[in-house]
């Protein structure tokens, strides 16, 4: 009896031992349930229903088999996956090298270069949009006056088709280059210098010691920037809406204008709703795809 109330209070502390991991998670779950997980299994909900006469009710999959045969939306999705394609390589190759160039020691004027490249992903987007609506004017703007001052055509920066994509790129670039220049550089300083030290005297170049030791140790940060890359070309709304409006006819409308067109042009939340259940599934997949791509990388 003696030795089992003695082992009372120890089993008690184990359990409170325990059990501290999950109360300090509690509030960061209850912000996830509330804000993240509803949220994304009430849109489930809405995209299987229908509004008939003011009365909700069940369609079924009728709202994606509607999706199907929308060439709008068929259309913003393209436009979104150039995006992905052309844009996030990019910005994520121009944000490497520059990180590497102003992690070296040698590079003049590398903390005030860091300042400003780093500026542009905390400046408001709509100030950002706004100005580069007013720069790239295809008659008053100072980018193709510029041109014209040195003899070449004014270039239409928002009104042609694959001009305006190149706008949205050159803004998204512009904007985030920084931003992962930051969290590569971070992954540089992680980098004993002992191993750039022994392969300089071994003989290595520095192009070789950036594809055998740069690149390799960079492996995880890489695979983190692209991640989040690609969670934030698809989610695009801000710079085309400010921008180039989706224009010109939907030729930069993307999925996340589209679903905002849908809401609060159109006011069909049950179609809206499976917008974003698809775009969701969308940028899940191709998160679980690169994290797969990277774990066999590594192996």
């Amino acid at each position: 009896m003696i030795e089992s109330r003695a082992l009372l209070p120890s089993s008690r502390r184990l359990q409170r031992t325990r059990l501290t991991p999950f109360a300090f998670l509690m509030p960061a779950l209850v912000l996830y349930a509330l804000f993240t997980a509803y949220p994304v299994a009430r849109a489930f909900v809405l995209s299987v229903q229908r509004n008939v006469d003011g009365e909700v009710r069940f369609s079924g999959l009728a709202q994606y088999q509607r999706l199907l045969s929308d060439d709008v939306f068929r259309q913003a999705l393209f436009n979104t996956l150039i995006f992905l394609v052309a844009q996030v390589p990019v910005m994520l190759i121009a944000a490497l090298l520059i990180a590497v160039a102003l992690n070296s020691p040698h590079f003049p004027f590398r903390s005030a270069l860091r300042s400003a490249y780093f500026l542009p992903s905390i400046m408001s987007l709509v100030a950002v949009g706004t100005l580069f609506r007013v720069l790239l004017n295809e008659d008053l703007g100072l980018v193709n006056y510029v041109l014209r001052e040195f003899g070449l055509a004014g270039v239409p920066w928002i009104t042609h088709p694959w001009w305006a994509k190149i706008t949205v790129m050159l803004l998204l670039t512009w904007r985030y280059t920084g931003f992962m220049m930051v969290i590569y550089l971070a992954g540089l300083q992680n980098i004993p210098p002992e191993l750039y030290e022994a392969a300089q005297i071994d003989g290595a170049e520095p192009v070789q010691s950036f594809w055998h030791i740069t690149l390799p140790l960079l492996r995880p940060t890489i695979l983190f920037t692209t991640v989040l890359s690609t969670i934030s070309v698809l989610q695009i709304f801000d710079e085309a809406l400010i921008v180039t409006r989706g224009g010109p006819a939907n030729e930069t409308l993307t999925i996340g204008l589209y679903l905002y067109q849908t809401v609060f042009s159109s006011v069909d939340f049950h179609y809206a709703a499976a917008i974003s259940v698809v775009l969701v599934v969308v940028i899940g997949a191709l998160a679980v795809l690169q994290l797969k791509a990277g774990e066999r990388g590594q192996t």
